[in-house]
């Protein structure tokens, strides 16, 4: 079981992550690559929101090949071309998580991605006992 670490000490996640996600000795750990709003045909999804909920379901997708979902969760990075997208960015996180605790996170904006169509990327990493 991962234990979620939110020191009072400090200040609160401003949405919802974790600020530390510590993994049992002895897990199985999955590095997930930077998952994109693109189908399994290789269209780019239209919108951001569409591209986000894409990218969940890919990043989703990748933890069940290797027998994991979204409570085994540690850490993700989030990457967005346009700070305008932030609460959006938040909705899809927290409709894509519901019911789990919150991993670690960080959230950039940043110039472009690999491709001058996608808005958003998010990579993982996961564990599991």
């Amino acid at each position: 079981m991962l234990t979620h670490h939110n020191p009072a000490t400090i200040v609160a996640p401003a949405s919802r992550y974790s600020q530390a996600v510590e993994a049992p000795a002895g897990c199985r750990w999955l590095y997930i690559s930077g998952q994109i709003g693109v189908g399994s045909d290789g269209a780019i999804e239209k919108g951001f929101e569409a591209q986000a909920r894409r990218t969940w379901s890919n990043l989703i997708a990748t933890l069940n090949t290797a027998g994991m979902g979204p409570r085994d969760l540690m850490r993700i990075n989030i990457y967005l071309t346009r700070a305008d997208d932030l609460a959006a960015a938040r909705l899809t996180r927290d409709e894509a998580l519901a019911g789990v605790a919150p991993p670690a996170g960080t959230l950039v904006v940043v110039a472009a991605l690999a491709h001058p169509d996608l808005l958003i990327e998010i990579e993982a990493v996961a564990a599991k006992v």
